[in-house]
């Protein structure tokens, strides 16, 4: 009898250590991922594409792959908008009342999820996320230039903080494509200081969500670790592509992951 439970115990150790090692290439997987995420997040936005299918293929529930990718995402975020911030495309004393607007709207969002039907938004986040490609591909507008911008920076970029903040509170996807959009086409920013604001403002949306994901304990840290380590890299090489090649490659990747994006949301909501 003890040396059969000696052998159950010897065998459970044996599983364990396997455990162990599928875990440990897991996350360098997803550390991976996040390299790659970064990148396409740091350039255009939409990294979540990349990221939240792979820490639902790891075996993540839903709401904690949500909240895993925002520990994941903001790391690659901050990144990028350090980067952009480093080579003088964003200045945060003019973003400042933008920046804490944006977080109460995604803190509030946030709070009011739980109270309110959000399926209207499965087809109406599709269709202008669609718009914004639309936009991108068409507008003659979008360079490497600032042109004169068409509403007043330090008034509205608050308003439009505040509102696409709660968006992102409640549901989330597009909320790069939508930031970009409004730098671009309002605000008059030129492709890469428009991606370098977007990226500051992404930041703050994360933290407020994050305000509410971490007391919950719905983060699995291992996870947002080698993710937002794989972040780091992909994070400094995509906003450093951003700043060298500006609109050339920022457009066609924001037409690219929007067009994915609403696509998914479409067919697989």
């Amino acid at each position: 009898m003890d040396s059969a439970l000696e052998f159950v115990q010897q065998m459970r150790a044996v599983n364990r250590g396997r455990i162990r090692v599928l875990d440990m290439w897991v996350l360098v997987a997803l550390g991976g991922v996040g390299v790659i995420a970064g990148f396409v997040d740091a350039v255009a936005g939409g990294g979540g594409l990349v990221a939240l299918p792979a820490l639902l293929s790891a075996g993540l529930s839903p709401v904690a792959a949500l909240a895993t990718n925002k520990v994941q995402g903001i790391v690659g975020t901050f990144t990028a908008a350090f980067t952009y911030w480093r080579g003088g495309y964003v200045t945060l004393r003019t973003m400042g009342p933008g920046i804490v607007a944006t977080f109460a709207g995604s803190y509030l969002g946030a709070i009011t999820v739980k109270a309110i039907d959000t399926s209207a938004l499965d087809v109406a986040v599709p269709v202008a996320i669609i718009a914004v490609a639309l936009y991108f591909t068409f507008s003659p507008s979008i360079r490497d230039v600032d042109r004169v911008a068409r509403l007043k920076f330090a008034v509205f970029v608050p308003l439009f903080g505040f509102v696409i903040g709660f968006y992102d509170g409640i549901f989330g996807p597009g909320t790069g494509s939508f930031f970009m959009l409004a730098f671009v086409a309002l605000f008059g920013l030129g492709a890469a200081r428009a991606s370098a604001h977007t990226k500051v403002l992404n930041v703050t949306s994360n933290l407020a969500a994050l305000a509410l994901f971490i007391p919950a304990g719905d983060v699995v840290w291992s996870a947002g670790i080698a993710m937002g380590l794989g972040q780091v890299v992909g994070g400094y090489l995509g906003a450093l592509t951003g700043i060298r090649f500006g609109a050339r490659v920022i457009r066609p990747l924001v037409i690219v992951v929007s067009i994915i994006l609403a696509i998914r949301l479409l067919l697989f909501p």
